[in-house]
Protein backbone atom coordinates (compact mmCIF):
# COMPACT_ATOMS: atom_id res chain seq x y z
CA UNK A 1 0.00 0.00 0.00
CA UNK A 2 1.35 4.00 -0.85
CA UNK A 3 -0.49 6.63 0.96
CA UNK A 4 -1.97 9.35 -0.89
CA UNK A 5 1.22 11.52 -0.35
CA UNK A 6 3.20 9.14 -2.49
CA UNK A 7 0.91 8.64 -4.78
CA UNK A 8 0.58 12.88 -5.63
CA UNK A 9 4.21 12.56 -6.33
CA UNK A 10 3.29 10.99 -9.50
CA UNK A 11 3.12 13.49 -12.77
CA UNK A 12 0.95 12.02 -14.67
CA UNK A 13 0.34 13.95 -18.00
CA UNK A 14 -1.44 13.42 -21.25
CA UNK A 15 1.03 13.46 -24.07
CA UNK A 16 0.71 13.52 -27.94
CA UNK A 17 2.55 10.61 -29.73
CA UNK A 18 4.46 12.73 -33.03
CA UNK A 19 7.06 10.39 -33.82
CA UNK A 20 7.44 6.45 -33.81
CA UNK A 21 10.03 3.89 -34.60
CA UNK A 22 10.30 0.41 -34.19
CA UNK A 23 13.91 -0.23 -32.70
CA UNK A 24 15.44 -3.12 -34.64
CA UNK A 25 15.08 -6.90 -33.18
CA UNK A 26 13.27 -6.33 -30.54
CA UNK A 27 9.31 -5.67 -28.76
CA UNK A 28 10.55 -1.27 -28.09
CA UNK A 29 9.68 1.21 -29.88
CA UNK A 30 11.03 4.78 -29.32
CA UNK A 31 8.44 7.57 -29.10
CA UNK A 32 8.73 11.24 -29.03
CA UNK A 33 5.99 12.12 -27.19
CA UNK A 34 4.21 15.93 -27.09
CA UNK A 35 3.72 16.98 -23.73
CA UNK A 36 2.55 20.75 -24.04
CA UNK A 37 5.76 22.60 -23.01
CA UNK A 38 8.00 19.88 -23.65
CA UNK A 39 8.78 16.91 -25.71
CA UNK A 40 10.33 13.89 -24.41
CA UNK A 41 11.62 10.69 -25.43
CA UNK A 42 9.76 7.56 -24.44
CA UNK A 43 10.42 3.84 -25.02
CA UNK A 44 8.15 1.42 -24.78
CA UNK A 45 7.56 -2.47 -25.47
CA UNK A 46 4.59 -2.00 -27.91
CA UNK A 47 5.91 -2.87 -30.77
CA UNK A 48 3.90 -6.50 -31.38
CA UNK A 49 0.43 -4.89 -30.68
CA UNK A 50 1.00 -1.73 -32.35
CA UNK A 51 1.88 -0.45 -36.18
CA UNK A 52 3.52 2.57 -36.27
CA UNK A 53 0.92 4.53 -38.40
CA UNK A 54 -1.73 3.96 -35.70
CA UNK A 55 0.64 4.95 -32.92
CA UNK A 56 0.87 8.74 -34.57
CA UNK A 57 -1.13 11.55 -33.05
CA UNK A 58 -2.26 8.79 -30.24
CA UNK A 59 -2.44 10.72 -27.35
CA UNK A 60 -1.62 8.95 -24.58
CA UNK A 61 -1.08 8.63 -20.58
CA UNK A 62 2.58 9.43 -19.68
CA UNK A 63 4.70 9.42 -16.30
CA UNK A 64 5.93 12.54 -16.38
CA UNK A 65 8.37 13.07 -13.59
CA UNK A 66 9.76 9.35 -13.78
CA UNK A 67 13.74 9.60 -13.68
CA UNK A 68 15.25 8.68 -17.10
CA UNK A 69 16.81 5.35 -17.84
CA UNK A 70 19.00 4.36 -20.90
CA UNK A 71 17.61 1.55 -22.87
CA UNK A 72 19.15 -0.29 -26.09
CA UNK A 73 21.60 3.02 -25.94
CA UNK A 74 18.52 5.72 -26.15
CA UNK A 75 17.42 7.49 -23.34
CA UNK A 76 13.98 7.12 -22.25
CA UNK A 77 12.63 10.23 -20.46
CA UNK A 78 8.92 8.85 -18.79
CA UNK A 79 7.01 5.86 -19.16
CA UNK A 80 3.30 5.77 -20.93
CA UNK A 81 0.70 3.27 -19.18
CA UNK A 82 -1.05 0.66 -20.71
CA UNK A 83 -2.91 -2.70 -19.09
CA UNK A 84 -1.38 -5.96 -19.56
CA UNK A 85 -3.97 -8.34 -21.95
CA UNK A 86 -3.70 -11.78 -23.60
CA UNK A 87 -3.54 -10.01 -27.43
CA UNK A 88 0.16 -8.04 -25.65
CA UNK A 89 -0.17 -4.44 -23.78
CA UNK A 90 -3.32 -1.62 -24.30
CA UNK A 91 -2.65 1.71 -24.07
CA UNK A 92 -4.69 3.75 -22.01
CA UNK A 93 -6.34 6.78 -23.49
CA UNK A 94 -8.86 9.63 -22.84
CA UNK A 95 -11.92 9.34 -24.01
CA UNK A 96 -12.22 12.62 -25.46
CA UNK A 97 -9.93 15.60 -27.06
CA UNK A 98 -7.83 16.87 -24.17
CA UNK A 99 -4.62 19.25 -24.89
CA UNK A 100 -0.99 17.44 -24.45
CA UNK A 101 0.48 18.03 -21.23
CA UNK A 102 -3.15 18.16 -19.45
CA UNK A 103 -3.00 16.82 -16.12
CA UNK A 104 -4.55 13.38 -14.89
CA UNK A 105 -5.85 13.12 -11.84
Amino acid sequence: MISIEDFNKLDLRIGKIEEAEKIEGTKLVKLLVNLGDSKKTIVAGIGEKYDIEELLGQLIVVVNNLEPKEIRGIKSEGMLLAVDSENGPVLIVPLEQVFPGSKVR
